[in-house]
Parts: C-alpha cells; sequence; structure tokens
C-alpha cells in the first residue's frame, strides 16, 4: 500500500513504475485491476515519463479495468472499505500520520494472514451483470454476440 499526497496521473505513473522496477523486478508480465478513475490509463505514464521511459514500463504491465458501477467486483475496493472501517474512522491531522496508521494497519493485517472471503461467483456475476460476463461460445453450444459501449459508438458513427 502507498499514500500519496494527491491523485494525479505523476503519482499513478510513479507508483507503476516502481511496481515494475522495486516490487517485481524479475516478473515478465504484471497484471494490474484498476477501477475507472481518470488517471488511471497508459497515458500517465506518456504524460510522465519521456516516451521511451513510459513504453519500457507499459512492456510489463497488463491492465484490466473492473466494469463501471462494480466496485463490488473488485476485492482491492473491499479492502479499501475494510481500511477505512479499521483505521481511517477518525480525524487523522497530518499526512505523516496518515502514512504512520496506514503503514501500521497495513503491517498488522499482513501478520494476520487476513484474507477476504470472496463470495462472488463468474454464475452470480453473469446472472447479475449478463452483458460484462457472456457465457464462453463454447459453453453455450451457440454464438453469442456481445454488444458493449464501443460496439454502439462504432456502429453509430458508420451511419
Amino acid at each position: 500500500m502507498k499514500v500519496t499526497e494527491r491523485r494525479a496521473a505523476e503519482d499513478f505513473a510513479a507508483c507503476m513504475r516502481e511496481l515494475t522496477d522495486v516490487h517485481y523486478p524479475k516478473a515478465e508480465r504484471i497484471r494490474v485491476v484498476l477501477d475507472n478513475l481518470s488517471t488511471h490509463s497508459a497515458g500517465a505514464l506518456y504524460q510522465t515519463f519521456p516516451a521511451d521511459e513510459a513504453r519500457r514500463v507499459l512492456r510489463r504491465l497488463q491492465f484490466h479495468y473492473v466494469p463501471k458501477h462494480a466496485s463490488w467486483l473488485n476485492m482491492v475496493e473491499i479492502e479499501i472499505g475494510v481500511l477505512a472501517r479499521q483505521c481511517l474512522d477518525r480525524r487523522i491531522d497530518s499526512y505523516m500520520r496518515l502514512v504512520t496508521e496506514t503503514a501500521a494497519w497495513e503491517k498488522q493485517r499482513n501478520a494476520n494472514r487476513a484474507r477476504i472471503k470472496w463470495m462472488f461467483t463468474t454464475e452470480r456475476a453473469r446472472a447479475k451483470m449478463g452483458r460484462a460476463y457472456p457465457k464462453p461460445a463454447a459453453a453455450s453450444g451457440r454464438r453469442q454476440i456481445v454488444k458493449t459501449s464501443m460496439t454502439r459508438r462504432l456502429a453509430a458513427h458508420r451511419i
């Protein structure tokens, strides 16, 4: 966990470079699950670093975005909720105090080997959000066409 003073593109880019260079320097590919915050994009790295440095970092990252309006699918969001209830449920008067408190919480949570009990199955996801989680064609026995917002935009431009 990393506490930053802002939620800017530069902070996101620095975190992604730290992920590749410090935390997982030997990993060939790092899958990063993200929400749809505007700063969570490859463009943030190009905005922050020279193009060759941005490309170097991005070659090792694979971004996966949770569906909009589905933060309950994102385990990180669930963990942030736990952090908010257990650590951030009071006024914290300074940035340094925030860093100290969250580090202590993280250390204790890791020492306790805390886990998230994931109860949302693929079948429940398909029932709740069928468009975002269609059954694979082989499983359903027929070809499935999935409409997305991008498909609709492309179709609108052809008219």
